[in-house]
């Protein structure tokens, strides 16, 4: 999918279970450029990543099936999505769910509820920091 440019657009997987937050997040993440995925769970989310080859993957990670955290130590081990920047997001805030994330391998923490457009800006920054590494 690319823009009117021509350019690539970035691609995002979202992988969250709660049906209104999906939506939320989805719009908003449309409306900023993105092309998005969903997965639902954490098994649909291993498929997805490997598939749909996204640039960054925003993370539930109280999920049925694979759990968030679980999912996120799996991509992190696979030489093919280890290098994916990946933004925990979680309805279960706390120092220890982040500490957990953190753990597991994800690249940042957000708490939920947050602005599409806050996650959209940090999904950014990521991918550029990926994409640009520092001189």
């Amino acid at each position: 999918m690319s823009d009117a440019e021509g350019r690539r657009k970035p691609r995002v997987l979202l992988v969250e279970d709660d049906e209104d937050m999906r939506e939320l997040y989805s719009w908003g993440l449309l409306a900023d450029g993105w092309f998005v995925a969903v997965a639902t769970d954490g098994q649909e989310a291993l498929y997805h990543a490997d598939s749909f080859e996204p640039d960054a993957i925003v993370m539930d990670l109280l999920l049925p099936v694979v759990d968030g955290f679980e999912t996120i130590r799996r991509l992190k081990s696979n030489a093919r999505t280890s290098l994916i920047p990946i933004v925990a997001v979680s309805g279960a805030n706390g120092s220890r769910v982040e500490e957990l994330a953190m753990t597991a391998g994800c690249d940042a923490f957000v708490p939920k509820p947050c602005a599409p457009s806050e996650l959209s800006a940090l999904l950014e920054d990521l991918v550029t920091r990926r994409t640009c590494p520092p001189r």
